[in-house]
C-alpha cells in the first residue's frame, strides 16, 4: 500500500510535538528538517547508522547530509509528494537515537561542524 500525504488533522496533531524536538518546516517543500550537532564524529557516525537501520525496517530513507560532528536530516515521503506518516514515525525514533545531542533550531544560519567551527577560529592561512 502506498504511502498517503498527511492531511490537515494529522499535521495539527503531530507536527508540534515534532517542532518542540527542532524538527522545522522546509520552505518550498512539504517537508520537515533538523540538524543534530554530536560531541564528534564517532557519535554522529553511531547516530546514523541506528537511523539507518531504522528506515530500512521502514523501508523509508532520509535525505541527510554529514559533516564531521553535524547531521542534517530532511523527512519527505516522495511517494506521495509529502509528509506522510512514515516521516513523523521515523522523526519520532531518531529523536530518540539522538537524545543529549545539541539541536540547531535555526535553519536559516549556516550549518558548521566542528572542524570548520575550529578552522574559522584558527583563521585564513593557518595551518
Amino acid at each position: 500500500m502506498a504511502a498517503e500525504r498527511l492531511d490537515e488533522a494529522a499535521r495539527a496533531e503531530a507536527l508540534p510535538a515534532l517542532e518542540a524536538t527542532g524538527w522545522r518546516a522546509v520552505d518550498g517543500r512539504d517537508a520537515i528538517r533538523k540538524i543534530w550537532k554530536f560531541r564528534n564524529f564517532s557519535e554522529a557516525w553511531g547516530f546514523m547508522s541506528r537511523a539507518a537501520l531504522a528506515a530500512e525496517k521502514l523501508d523509508h530513507h532520509p535525505e541527510w547530509r554529514n559533516v564531521y560532528n553535524t547531521v542534517d536530516v530532511t523527512l519527505t515521503t516522495h511517494d506521495c509528494g509529502g509528509l506522510s506518516a512514515l516521516d513523523l514515525k521515523l522523526a519520532r525514533a531518531m529523536d530518540r537515537m539522538g537524545e543529549g545531542a545539541a539541536v540547531q533550531s535555526d535553519h536559516g544560519a549556516p550549518v558548521l561542524s566542528l572542524c570548520q567551527i575550529r578552522a574559522a577560529a584558527r583563521g585564513p592561512g593557518a595551518g
